[in-house]
């Protein structure tokens, strides 16, 4: 049998990179000899993750359109045709039996050149509101794997397939009891945790949320906030916080490397809204309050937390009314043990495990029946 060889394009966020490695690693581990390339954006997150994770990556120098300065876009139409022609030449040298596009700027060029080479392509769409690219390239696509159902109406019925998202596959594997996590993170475990996530560059909006309500953390002894206040914010916030009474329950960080700790310790999760964060979430049957990003293409973060509130598997409160309503609900929610039963319930109902499997036995299929 000839050697599979597999493209995975996309990136940009951690949302779209962590399920294309996991599908990646989900491939390997049923075929081993199969060779993978990644396509990315240059100068994007993609660039350094994918080969930490063993992969060989391509970058293109794609970028996103400014739809606040159409001007501007002049030079992204020229990279998109830079693009292409790279796209068109990576597909001919390494000639894959299979193009995977898992959303975000690089996915675009590089599925239309392999969709126009014969390549068969299969889609990974991880919203509940299908991304521009993703129907664009749906036309050709032979598959295209969804975490919502309702997808018909961005789609073609035929090629959809549910299986869910795939997650970071060591937050599965590495659950610990929850004492002994909150005890990892230097936290006491009688006292509630909430863990606040805004991203790994961190969420203005929910940071400000916190610095609005020091008083009432502070009143609020038996809960304990492990804050991920993000990269980008973390000096300011120290710096702020210097100049507060001492807030001893609050224990913000930058970056919380090790997320499988994390969420095994907390009873109450506080996150944007992002497609890999929900199903992770899902997975883990955390209780969670979602404070959908604003700053997103077509507001699909409020599309996806709705799909969970309207099941009564999370909390929805949005960007412009959290540092009025955002503390205050999630130090009364973490104390009512009944409603937290409720949500953990629920979200575990919608969980949809071995995505990455599933998704990876599909690309095989295409790979050997072209």
């Amino acid at each position: 049998m000839k050697q599979t060889r597999i493209i995975i394009s996309g990136g940009g966020t951690g949302g779209h990179i962590f399920p294309a490695i996991s599908i990646a690693n989900a491939v390997k581990a049923i075929r081993p000899e199969a060779e993978i390339l990644f396509v990315g954006a240059e100068n994007r997150m993609e660039m350094q993750r994918v080969p930490a994770a063993g992969y060989r990556i391509e970058g293109l120098p794609v970028a996103g359109f400014d739809r606040r300065h159409l001007l501007k876009n002049v030079s992204v139409l020229v990279k998109l045709m830079k693009s292409q022609c790279k796209a068109r030449r990576i597909v001919k040298e390494f000639r894959p039996q299979v193009a995977v596009g898992v959303g975000g700027y690089a996915s675009g060029p590089t599925l239309r050149m392999a969709g126009r080479m014969g390549v068969p392509t299969l889609l990974q769409e991880q919203n509940s509101f299908a991304g521009v690219t993703n129907k664009l390239l749906a036309k050709r696509a032979r598959r295209i794997c969804v975490a919502y159902e309702g997808m018909e109406k961005f789609f073609p019925a035929d090629v959809i397939m549910m299986t869910g998202n795939p997650v970071r596959q060591n937050l599965v594997e590495n659950r610990m009891p929850r004492d002994k996590a909150v005890e990892a993170l230097g936290l006491d475990p009688s006292r509630r945790v909430i863990l606040i996530i805004g991203g790994s560059l961190g969420a203005r909006s929910v940071n400000e949320s916190v610095m609005a309500r020091l008083d009432e953390i502070r009143a609020a002894e038996d809960v304990q906030v492990f804050w991920q206040t993000g990269k980008l914010y973390i000096d300011e916030m120290k710096r702020r916080l210097s100049g507060e009474k001492p807030v001893p329950n609050l224990y913000p960080t930058d970056f919380i490397s090790s997320m499988d700790v994390a969420y095994s310790a907390a009873d109450l999760v506080i996150s944007r809204a992002g497609a890999s964060s929900i199903s992770e979430l899902c997975l883990l049957g955390k209780p969670v309050i979602l404070v959908p990003s604003p700053n997103v293409a077509e507001d699909h973060q409020t599309k996806n937390a709705m799909a969970l509130v309207r099941r009564d598997a999370a909390i929805h409160i949005a960007d412009a009314e959290a540092p009025e309503r955002l503390m205050p609900e999630a130090i009364a929610l973490v104390h009512d043990e009944s409603r937290l039963g409720a949500l953990s319930g629920n979200i575990l109902k919608l969980a949809l495990p071995d995505s990455a499997e599933i998704i990876a036995r599909e690309v095989l299929k295409l790979a050997d029946n072209g």
